[in-house]
């Protein structure tokens, strides 16, 4: 097994990229992907640590949560989660963030990168308001480069397609995972993780 260590190496297996993928990088959001960005209920965010450690994270919720304030700004409500802050924290060292959209049911994907900074403005909290709860912050995206990604990916993987969903029960329950990963003694089942989950979406 030989390690590729250089571009020209790289190069040498693959070839050069079509003209229509080098040139379909915009520097802002035209109108298809800002209606793409409406659609989309579910988004990948990546992010680097001070040390370079890589991260990607889903942000989820309804369909064109996230907010395109202008072609060059998006602004992206900070959900309860877990509170390990592991974005938060990469984006304060570096504010570098890649954002991968994606829509139940198409294949294509939108893939927009950036910088990102944290607010936590009473008015912009506020816009983001669900049942009466607001997002703890919001991150405010620069937009650097925005382009469409083909639908080989998806598919491949068959992912939009019922007749290839997998079981919940094909896994143990998240619980149960976390229980054997961590030694703990009991294990919360997956009705009661969804319980407190529900509980504290917003």
């Amino acid at each position: 097994m030989a390690r590729i260590t250089s571009i020209e190496a790289l190069r040498a297996h693959y070839g050069e990229a079509r003209e229509r993928s080098r040139r379909k990088v915009l520097p802002a959001l035209d109108l298809h992907c800002r209606r793409l960005i409406a659609l989309s209920p579910l988004v990948m965010l990546g992010s680097f640590g001070a040390d370079g450690r890589a991260d990607v994270t889903p942000r989820g919720d309804a369909p064109g949560f996230i907010a395109v304030e202008n072609p060059a700004t998006l602004l992206i409500p900070d959900r309860p989660g877990n509170n390990r802050l592991d974005t938060l924290t990469n984006l304060i060292a570096n504010p570098a963030i890649g954002l991968l959209f994606l829509v139940p049911g198409i294949d294509e994907t939108l893939r927009v990168n950036g910088r990102a900074e944290i607010h936590d403005d009473a008015d912009l909290r506020a816009r983001f308001e669900v049942d009466g709860r607001q997002p703890a912050t919001v991150l405010r995206v620069t937009v650097q480069e925005a382009y469409l990604h083909c639908a080989k990916a998806f598919m491949r993987s068959h992912a939009w397609d019922p007749a290839h969903f997998v079981s919940r029960d094909s896994l143990p329950s998240m619980g149960e995972m976390l229980r054997d990963q961590l030694n703990l003694a009991t294990a919360e089942t997956q009705v009661e993780m969804l319980r407190r989950y529900r509980e504290t979406l917003y």
